[in-house]
């Protein structure tokens, strides 16, 4: 090979060489630069996707915008929704076992039930609701008229339990919802829900278990405390789901529990199609003095008269008693009160029936005629049907005119079973006898400056409508110097029906007629406090609720802050007078289980050791469960180690001997010995009226005289558990508290059984 071939080889390989660098150089490139972008845009330099390398085209990495946080929720505004205070309110532990899951897939399944539940709720939940908030209860308990009656205030079981909350007769009555031939409470909405959750309330002090109350409040008290017992003697656990208890007990919290589940999630209502409830009262109530027709009362109103009816469930007559309230929608109040007052104005009755008492040998054939109705008309106003025997003196309804239909009964409750509804005519007290006319004797009273007609009324043991009604008077101001025609007590000493009061009320309308001039003469203005009801109001003026309302011509029970009413003056002051006295005596003496208003006036500082609940500290220090949680804000019922609680002071322990004491060392020596001495009893009641010379808590003091005057020394006594006993219906039955007969005893709350003996303090009262 020549040296110029040699060259040229040599020379093509290096051009190659050069080429493919060349090439290779073209790679680097874009690594200083950004690879366009989708839309032909420049990438950005920082992006971490672009790494160095010769492997080929870059990825491409779509960046999204990150979505908005969710804002923080602000609990202290107002919300709009019932459900969502629901939320906010739910305190009670939860439950997850499969009774929940099938009853929660059970709700689901069904969404008409839970439509037709959540469109009967609508009428009564916000009052619900402000009711628990007020007690600081748990919310769950807003859903329970679910679980009881599906929120229908006239449901009726077989064991006889009727209303929203289901209470039975016996129970019903031991909270003071009267069942008459007029009404029966259970089904009255306002007076259940404050007698539900204030049976609801004594019994989780009782256990300090929201579970174990809910299911006392189903199988009683007494059955739940003598599991609780049994468990313990076996050494189980006593919590709910650990105890034997029927079938219908068993499934009751799960099916609370499931509803729970379901309100908690607003996108299960969502697609449910369940409707929220807005926020805001939906009813107020009203009172009138006289008795009024049902279906007049709807047509005052505005509404139709089964919407009234859902709202006023109670009643069992067409006929409203006087002075009952009346539940009206809130945005109708302003008409009714209007329409009523033009009705009256025009002079026009309003009712068309009135009582009738049935004498000897009278069939209810000869009495219908006689007030110019059919028999079938009057059967149907007073419920009586063909298992229903009618008997002398029993008080029937018959028409005051003629013209009253049997279609005014068209919507009113379903009545309960017949046997029911004997036993009721049967056990009601009866009412007034209208026939013949009572023969009174009347007198004539000349009023003088300062007397009203609430005044008169109470010191001539009248009622307001009758000496209104007696005199033809519409106006309620009277004239000095007017002549009145009043009722007074016949030769014989007799006085008439209308005049039959109570020892205790009588007493008062003696005082009233003594110091009501000079009360009444002068008057001044009050301006309405936020919280504040017409009830304090009065009371703190020392006048009755009639008297305020007829002052200030109001016929609404509620009243707005900042109002400016006319009230008496001077201001009560530091001696109350025989009225205030007395109403300050009873709330003291008749709160069974009610939470204290007042927390104790000294405190101390406890630090809550491992193994404690607020049931044991409150125990210990002498408290409720309620006014434990109230003093420290709380709202849940357990409590972490090492937190601090403000509780009464000084601590029990610390204490010297109490009267307390020294009535349970009397009641061990009667344990030991039959009876306790004469010197044990009388040294008993030497140290109780010390004590109550000294009150331990707030507010005492001012009812401390109206104590010692109104009670005697105290007395001892043995009183043996029968089956069935519990210990509200034991204190019932004394007047005594349920916490003292603990004490006394040195007993805890499931501790009582059939056979055992209880020592027992005897306050009698001089009223």
């Amino acid at each position: 090979m020549t040296p110029r071939i040699a060259f040229a080889i040599a020379f093509s390989l290096a051009c190659g060489a050069a080429a493919s660098d060349e090439a290779t150089g073209q790679g680097f490139t874009p690594l200083l630069q950004p690879p366009p972008g989708r839309n032909g845009a420049s990438g950005s330099a920082a992006d971490p996707a672009l790494q160095i390398g010769t492997a080929g085209a870059l990825p491409v990495i779509e960046l999204v915008a990150p979505s908005a946080l969710p804002e923080p929720i602000d609990l202290t505004s107002e919300p709009e929704e019932l459900y969502q205070r629901l939320r906010q309110g739910f305190a009670m532990p939860n439950i997850n076992n499969a009774l929940v899951l099938h009853h929660q897939q059970w709700y689901l399944n069904h969404p008409e039930s839970l439509r037709r539940m959540v469109e009967r709720s609508s009428r009564y939940l916000h009052h619900i609701v402000e009711e628990i908030e007020k007690r600081g209860m748990p919310m769950e308990l807003a859903l329970l008229p679910m679980v009881e009656s599906a929120y229908n205030p006239t449901a009726y079981s077989r064991s006889h339990a009727s209303g929203l909350w289901q209470f039975v007769p016996a129970t019903g009555k031991q909270y003071k919802l009267e069942q008459n031939w007029w009404a029966d409470g259970r089904r009255d909405i306002v007076a259940s829900t404050a007698a539900a959750l204030e049976y609801l309330q004594y019994i989780y002090e009782l256990h300090g278990d929201w579970h174990l109350a809910l299911a006392s409040y189903n199988w009683g008290e007494g059955a739940v405390g003598r599991a609780i017992s049994k468990n313990a003697a076996q050494g189980l656990p006593c919590d709910y789901l650990s105890l034997k208890m029927p079938e219908e007990t068993r499934q009751y919290v799960p099916k609370l529990q499931a509803l729970k589940n379901i309100f908690s999630n607003p996108n299960i209502l969502a697609n449910l199609n369940l409707r929220g409830v807005p926020n805001r009262p939906y009813f107020a109530t009203v009172t009138n003095t006289a008795n009024i027709d049902v279906k007049l009362a709807a047509e005052l109103a505005g509404m139709p008269l089964k919407e009234f009816v859902a709202l006023n469930p109670a009643h069992n007559r067409p006929v409203i008693k006087s002075e009952t309230p009346m539940v009206i929608p809130a945005d109708r109040v302003d008409t009714f009160i209007s329409n009523l007052e033009a009705h009256e104005g025009s002079e026009k009755p309003l009712s068309s029936w009135q009582p009738y008492t049935l004498r000897a040998g009278e069939k209810l054939e000869e009495v219908a005629p006689r007030f110019g109705m059919t028999l079938a008309n009057l059967r149907a106003v007073n419920g009586i049907n063909g298992r229903i025997r009618v008997s002398a003196g029993q008080t029937l309804l018959v028409a005051a005119q003629e013209g009253a239909e049997v279609a005014d009964l068209a919507a009113l409750p379903e009545q309960p079973l017949a046997a029911e509804t004997q036993r009721i005519a049967e056990t009601a007290p009866r009412l007034p006898k209208v026939e013949p006319t009572p023969v009174v004797t009347t007198r004539t009273h000349t009023v003088s400056k300062g007397e009203t007609l609430p005044g008169l009324a109470q010191r001539y043991g009248m009622t307001l409508a009758e000496l209104k009604q007696m005199n033809k008077l519409r106006a309620d101001r009277l004239a000095p110097g007017l002549r009145l025609t009043v009722v007074v007590a016949d030769p014989a000493g007799k006085a008439p029906a209308s005049s039959q009061r109570t020892a205790l009320a009588e007493v008062d309308s003696k005082t009233a007629a003594r110091t009501e001039p000079a009360t009444v003469a002068t008057t001044r203005t009050h301006t309405v406090a936020k919280g504040e009801t017409l009830r304090v109001i009065a009371q703190r003026y020392d006048m009755t609720l009639a008297e305020l309302k007829q002052i200030n011509k109001l016929r609404a029970d509620q009243v707005n802050a900042g109002t400016r009413l006319a009230v008496a003056a001077p201001e009560a002051g530091s001696k109350p007078t025989a009225a205030v006295q007395r109403t300050t005596l009873a709330e003291v003496d008749n709160k069974a289980a009610a939470p204290r208003a007042e927390p104790a006036a000294a405190t101390r500082m406890h630090t809550v050791a491992k193994g404690e609940t607020l049931f044991s500290v409150a125990q210990r220090y002498g408290m409720s469960m309620s006014e434990l949680k109230q003093v420290n804000r709380l709202r849940a019922d357990q409590v972490n180690a090492g937190t601090r609680l403000a509780v009464a002071a000084p601590e029990p322990a610390s204490k010297p001997a109490s009267p307390a004491r020294n009535r349970t060392d009397v009641a061990e020596l009667e344990s030991r010995h039959g009876k306790a001495t004469t010197e044990s009893r009388q040294s008993l009641a030497r140290s109780d009226a010390k004590a109550e010379a000294k009150p331990g808590k707030k507010g005492e003091a001012l009812l401390e005289p109206n104590r010692q005057a109104a009670r005697k020394p105290a007395k001892l006594a043995q009183y043996t558990i029968r089956r069935g006993d519990t210990l509200v219906s034991i204190a019932k039955q004394f007047k005594v508290e349920k916490d003292d007969l603990l004490r006394w005893n040195r007993l805890q709350p499931n501790d009582i059984k059939a056979g055992q003996t209880l020592t027992i303090q005897l306050v009698q009262n001089t009223y």
